[in-house]
Formats: C-alpha cells, sequence, structure tokens
C-alpha cells in the first residue's frame, strides 16, 4: 500500500513542481488604481540572477520560481525600481510609483479628441474637452455636433431646444448621467440637457446598446455620462464668452482653488441671455425664444492618496426663464387671453450629490463606492391657454463594491440602490401625482483572458412600489479574431416608466387635444416600456500611406416588448396608448477615422434607420425620422515650426439628411396640409480658432452655413387660437445661418 501511494507521489511530482515553477503578476500604475491598468513593457527580475521578464501589453508577467528565490525586482523608465519580497509562487499585485524628479528623454503624443479603446469590452468611446472646442458647445446638448453616433434635432418651432437621438431613439430612452449618477430624467427630459454648460464638461463617455446592471434599469440604445472638470486638474481661472447674431450671449467663469493638501473647491458661473426678437420667416412668430439663464455651482474635491480615500460634493442652482410666441405677444397684459400667442417657461432647479471612493491600499484592486445624489425641479408654464406645471423630487443612493475573484483576470461588482421620485404634474385642470420608489440589487462579472477575449455579464433585481418585481439582464463580448481589429456584441433588457407629458411637452405649443387610452396601468392608466437590444461592432485599425485610421462597423436592434406609442397621426389630436403588436429600431452604421496627414484629419460617417411601429392606423415608419445620413468633420491645426504650440485651428461639419415622413395632415383644410416626405437637405457648420498662448484664443464660427430653413414651421401661425394651430412638425432647421464669434482666458 505504502509503495502504491509513493508511486502515485513520484508519477505526480513532475505535475506538482512544473505547476509551480513558474510565478505570476500584474503590474500596475499606481496613479491610476481605479481602473487597474496594467504596465506594459515592465521589466522583472530576480536578484542576482539573469532569469527575468516583460510585462504584456495588460502587465502581467511569467516568471521561473525556485523556493531560493526571494527578492524580485521591478523596473520601469520613469518610475521608482522596486524590490519585491517574495515567499511562496502566490499570484502577486504590484503598484508602480513615479519617479519624483527624472533626468531622461520627454515622449509627445497627441491625445485624439475621440478615443475608442480596443480593450474595453463595451462598444465605448470618449469624447474629451479638445473635441468639445471644435463648436461653440455652450451646452450638454450641443455639445454633438462633430459626433456622428448621436444625432441632433428640434423639438419644435418655438422653444429652439435642441433634443438628441441614438440609433434612431430620441433621449428618455438613453440612460443619461453626471459622473455615473442619472441625471437627464424625468421632468428635466426635454429641457435638462441645455442646463449643464459645455465648458464644464471635462469628457464624455457614450455607450452604444444595453449598459451596465450598476447604473440601473432604465437604459435602453445607450448611455451618455459627462465628466466634469475637477477642481484639483482645472485651471484657476478660466473665462468663456460668447456672442452669436441671433442674439445670444452667453458667459463663463471658473474659479478654483486649493483649500489645503487635501481638499480642493471650484465654483462655476455660467449665465446666457436672448433679449432680441427675430422672425426671419415672417410668420409673427418668434424663430428662437427670449431667454435668462443663471446657473451656478459649487465642487469639491478630497484625495488622500496614500489612505486611498476619494470623495466629490456638489451643490449646484439653476434659474431658467423662456419666453416664446408671437412677436407682439406681452405677459403682463396678454398671459391668459386670446390677445396675443405666447408661452413662458420658468424652471427652478436644485440639485446636491456627493460620490466617496476608498481603494484598499493592501489591495488596490478592490474599492468601494457611494454615491448619493438629490434634486429638486420646479417647471412653471402655459402655451397659449395651455397650462402645464410639473415639480420632481428625487432621491437616488448606489453602494458598489468592486473586487476580484482569484486574480485580476476575473473581475466583479456588485452593490445595491435606492431611488425615490415624487411627480406633483398639473396639465390644465388635471393632476397627475405620483411617488415612485425601488430598490435593487446587482452584481456584474467580468473575464479577460489578457489576450483577444473579455466578457461582461450582469444581473440585477429590482423591487418597484409600480412596476413591480423584475429582472434586467445585461452581456457584453469583445473578441480579437485578428490583428487591430476588435469584435462586440452585447444584449439586453430595458425598463422604464414613460413620463409622457413632460417627454412630449412640444405637444402643448398646438391644438392638438389629448387623449390617454387607459388600460389600467400605474402611470397616466399606462403600462411600463420594456426592451430589449441587441448589437455587434466590428472597429478594424488599418495604416494607408503610412498614415493611421480605422474602420468601424455598427449594428444594433430594439426591440420592444411593451411601448408607449406617442401617435401623431391625426392632426386634431396627439393618442398615448400602449403598443399592441410590433416596434422595432434598426440602426446601420459604418464610421471611418483617418489622419490625412499631420494634424489634419477626417473623420466620417454613413447611418441607415429602419424604425416601425404597429399603430392603430397600421404599421409605418417613425415619422420625422430620415432613414439615410451622411456625416464627415475635417479638422486641420498649425503649429510654430519651432515646438509644437498651436496657432490656429480649422473645422468643418458636413451633414446631409434625407426625406423624412411626416405626420399626416390630410384631414387638414388644404392650406394646412404637408406633403407625405419633406425634401432633403444639408448642413454645414465651420469654426476657426486662433490660440494666441497658453492663456488666451479666439474664435469664430457658422451654424447652418448653406442657410436651410423650413418653410412652415408652423401650422396656421395666422390662426393660432384655432383648431390647426401645429407647431410641433420640424423636420429642419427654422432659424437659418447663425454666426457666432467668443474667446477664452485661463491662468493655470
Amino acid at each position: 500500500m505504502k509503495k502504491n501511494i509513493l508511486s502515485s507521489l513520484l508519477l505526480l511530482m513532475p505535475f506538482i513542481i512544473f505547476s509551480q515553477s513558474n510565478l505570476r503578476g500584474m503590474i500596475m500604475d499606481k496613479n491610476n488604481p481605479k481602473d487597474n491598468l496594467g504596465v506594459e513593457g515592465a521589466s522583472v527580475h530576480w536578484l542576482n540572477t539573469n532569469i527575468s521578464a516583460i510585462t504584456n501589453k495588460k502587465g502581467w508577467f511569467s516568471i521561473p520560481y525556485k523556493p531560493e528565490y526571494k527578492k524580485l525586482i521591478v523596473n520601469f523608465v520613469g518610475y521608482k525600481t522596486d524590490t519585491i519580497l517574495v515567499s511562496n509562487s502566490s499570484e502577486i499585485h504590484h503598484f508602480l510609483t513615479l519617479e519624483s524628479e527624472l533626468d531622461g528623454v520627454v515622449v509627445k503624443s497627441k491625445k485624439k479628441s475621440i478615443f475608442r479603446s480596443s480593450l474595453t469590452t463595451v462598444n465605448m468611446f470618449t469624447v474629451n474637452s479638445e473635441e468639445l472646442l471644435k463648436a461653440a458647445c455652450c451646452n450638454l446638448a450641443e455639445s454633438f455636433e462633430t459626433n456622428p453616433s448621436i444625432d441632433v434635432s428640434f423639438s419644435d418651432a418655438l422653444t429652439g431646444t435642441k433634443q438628441i437621438q441614438m440609433l434612431g431613439l430620441t433621449s428618455p430612452y438613453l440612460l443619461i448621467t453626471q459622473e455615473n449618477i442619472p441625471s437627464i430624467r424625468g421632468a428635466s427630459q426635454v429641457y435638462g440637457m441645455t442646463f449643464t454648460p459645455g465648458t464644464w464638461v471635462e469628457s464624455i463617455q457614450i455607450t452604444k446598446g444595453a449598459g451596465s446592471v450598476v447604473n440601473g434599469y432604465e437604459s435602453i440604445s445607450g448611455q451618455i455620462n459627462a465628466e466634469l472638470v475637477k477642481p484639483f486638474s482645472d485651471n484657476k481661472f478660466f473665462l468663456n464668452a460668447y456672442s452669436s447674431l441671433n442674439g445670444r450671449l452667453e458667459l463663463n467663469t471658473h474659479f478654483n482653488k486649493k483649500v489645503s493638501d487635501k481638499w480642493h473647491t471650484g465654483l462655476y458661473v455660467h449665465g446666457n441671455y436672448r433679449g432680441e426678437k427675430f422672425d426671419n420667416n415672417n410668420d409673427s412668430f418668434l424663430d428662437n425664444p427670449l431667454a435668462n439663464q443663471i446657473n451656478l455651482m459649487n465642487r469639491w474635491q478630497f484625495t488622500d492618496a496614500e489612505k486611498g480615500w476619494v470623495s466629490f460634493i456638489n451643490l449646484r442652482f439653476l434659474n431658467d426663464e423662456k419666453q416664446t410666441g408671437q412677436l407682439n405677444f406681452i405677459p403682463k397684459s396678454d398671459k391668459g387671453t386670446t390677445n396675443a400667442w405666447g408661452s413662458e417657461i420658468d424652471t427652478r432647479r436644485f440639485d446636491a450629490s456627493a460620490k466617496l471612493g476608498y481603494v484598499f491600499p493592501e489591495m488596490p484592486f478592490q474599492s468601494l463606492g457611494f454615491q448619493m445624489a438629490y434634486s429638486n425641479h420646479q417647471q412653471n408654464s402655459y402655451f397659449g391657454l395651455k397650462v402645464y406645471d410639473i415639480q420632481h423630487e428625487s432621491v437616488y443612493s448606489n453602494l458598489i463594491f468592486n473586487s476580484i475573484i482569484g486574480d485580476t483576470r476575473n473581475k466583479f461588482k456588485t452593490g445595491i440602490s435606492f431611488t425615490y421620485d415624487k411627480f406633483d404634474e398639473l396639465v390644465n385642470i388635471n393632476n397627475y401625482d405620483r411617488k415612485e420608489n425601488s430598490f435593487g440589487t446587482f452584481f456584474e462579472y467580468a473575464f479577460d483572458n489578457l489576450n483577444n477575449f473579455s466578457f461582461t455579464a450582469g444581473l440585477r433585481v429590482d423591487t418597484h412600489n409600480l412596476l413591480g418585481t423584475f429582472v434586467t439582464p445585461r452581456f457584453h463580448l469583445r473578441y480579437v479574431p485578428w490583428e487591430n481589429s476588435v469584435l462586440r456584441a452585447s444584449f439586453g433588457r430595458g425598463k422604464r416608466s414613460a413620463n409622457i407629458f413632460a417627454e412630449n411637452q412640444q405637444l402643448f405649443a398646438s391644438s392638438r387635444q389629448i387623449k390617454i387610452d387607459d388600460v389600467g396601468g400605474n402611470i397616466y392608466g399606462l403600462n411600463p416600456e420594456i426592451a430589449w437590444n441587441y448589437g455587434v461592432s466590428l472597429m478594424q485599425k488599418f495604416n494607408l500611406f503610412d498614415k493611421k485610421g480605422d474602420v468601424t462597423l455598427d449594428f444594433y436592434q430594439t426591440d420592444f416588448k411593451n411601448q408607449v406609442i406617442v401617435d401623431w397621426e391625426n392632426p386634431q389630436e396627439i393618442s398615448f396608448y400602449n403598443l399592441n403588436g410590433k416596434s422595432v429600431a434598426n440602426s446601420f452604421q459604418v464610421e471611418v477615422n483617418y489622419n490625412i496627414a499631420n494634424h489634419f484629419n477626417l473623420r466620417t460617417a454613413y447611418k441607415y434607420f429602419d424604425i416601425s411601429t404597429d399603430y392603430k392606423s397600421g404599421n409605418l415608419q417613425k415619422p420625422i425620422q430620415p432613414k439615410n445620413r451622411f456625416f464627415a468633420n475635417l479638422s486641420y491645426e498649425t503649429h510654430k515650426e519651432e515646438g509644437e504650440e498651436k496657432q490656429w485651428k480649422f473645422d468643418v461639419t458636413f451633414n446631409s439628411i434625407s426625406k423624412q415622413r411626416l405626420p399626416n395632415t390630410a384631414v387638414n383644410p388644404i392650406q394646412y396640409q404637408l406633403p407625405e416626405y419633406s425634401e432633403a437637405y444639408q448642413m454645414l457648420n465651420s469654426q476657426i480658432t486662433r490660440v494666441f498662448s497658453n492663456k488666451f484664443e479666439v474664435y469664430a464660427g457658422a451654424e447652418n452655413i448653406t442657410n436651410v430653413k423650413q418653410e412652415t414651421p408652423i401650422l396656421a401661425s395666422n390662426d393660432p387660437f384655432g383648431s390647426n394651430f401645429d407647431s410641433t412638425i420640424v423636420y429642419s432647421p427654422i432659424f437659418g445661418r447663425a454666426m457666432y464669434v467668443g474667446l477664452r482666458f485661463k491662468i493655470k
């Protein structure tokens, strides 16, 4: 018996020795513990031996191990040389720290203004501040003019508010967050993106398709996350002034101060004003609303890198006033009368949020985060004789724990979340008040083989007082089939309660009667919206004439299992009812980015949309949605010969929009009828920036250089209190060409 055991041990000994003969580990950058990014090209060797290894592009290494090896030396240019004491062959994770003083070669590389990583599992790309400066970018809604993945349009012919779409679906189907805290939802859906000034935004992360279960269950077509400037890294003082020929004036100032070694604070002030009346199409209505906004934010940042703590606290107040309607409308004397048609939209909003993060010093791959936010949004408005008031009070909290299973190839996130929403809504004389609260828990597992394959699988369970208890699955996959390519696929489920009035406020600027088909649901008598999103994306990098480029093909499908249909097909009414049949949105995009020459870049894209819904009148294509769009952006910079400082920046953006199906107006009197389809049109925007120094620059630009204008943006503008008045059918620009100038000044 003993001989058999001994023989077995002798047979197993080579495998035991082999399994313990190599030491694996990961070398990471201490300055970026949050993302656990590995350091590529670091050298590791055993002290007093010639046995060494080099880390791969994700920071991993494997080196022969013997029990007599005790000290592992780690070297990397620009970082301190470290000695790691090793007592066994267990996997190690080590963080390098930067040298305090280093004499050596400085390598400069231009950071892309839009960056799409090959390593992330989700189909996400980052738009940084350099890209945002290519256009006037007065607010978040206007920051996508040079981005082909987001479509920008107008909601109506009166408020001038720009709306965004992704994958052919409007913004309510997007999860819009501010530093990963849901920010634009409920009452703020229509105007909320205009409440975040462009200069406050440091970068924007755009994710196509199903999002992460960590951020909630509402995302259907994607996520837009805005990272704000940080008091620690932002300029001590920043000034941006803007003026346009359409009467818009804007001023932004940032003040940042170091309070102590660990505390920094910033005060951000934004104001915009439009007091001049324009009516270029002579329909007696303002082309743009009169507007006045003041927006203040105080931001605090706490950082204790040695102990692993970081925290942000934000306080914000907004007052926004808009007046629109006929030129001769005077609110004091004409409000509530038929003397003249007019509208006022007054919004006051208060936000407070806090984020607290802790990275375990001995286990930098493990962290704990807590998010908390409160907002109070109050809008008082009227549109002619119609009244719409809404107050939305919201509380959001999220607790997230990050760690690994075994090693950093296997990561997970888990936590709990709570949301509370209170709506007080008045539509004419009808009250639509409700309270929503939900409690959820989530788990998300991520695997990465450190080479060519990774996936993320998430599941969350939520209990909602009006929507019930439900499960939300999300899945993302990444695979590298060949060199310089990335194939991604995803699917996921989303569920949301439709805020039918807040999301469709343009309906009040018409004579349409509101009709809701009550099916016994808990919100407006309607059932919640449920949809599955499926997507696949292929990115291929290439070199052509010694210049780099990439091409990306995306296809996404959103399949609604239930949807609140917004039916505009009867010009006398707007109907809300639950889907009875099919509603599918198909989106295809091919995008090409190419560096034509030094500092000369081309970005171009073609998009095709096929979005059809079963209405009560039959299956129809989505109205005011082009099937085909073409986009092109050219950017060029000049630099001083003796250095890399920029002197001039030129940017041109071209958009071609195909014909769009218009809502049915056949039953209107002939003078108020529209054709079945709109005409195709092309738009051109451009901006030139002169950089005088790293402190001062001026810019000038023009939007809609081709001067495209919709002929009849308002039906029956001569009879605004009649039965055919309608300002909701807007498919192209209204104002026409708009010129602007501005300046930026900063003290670092």
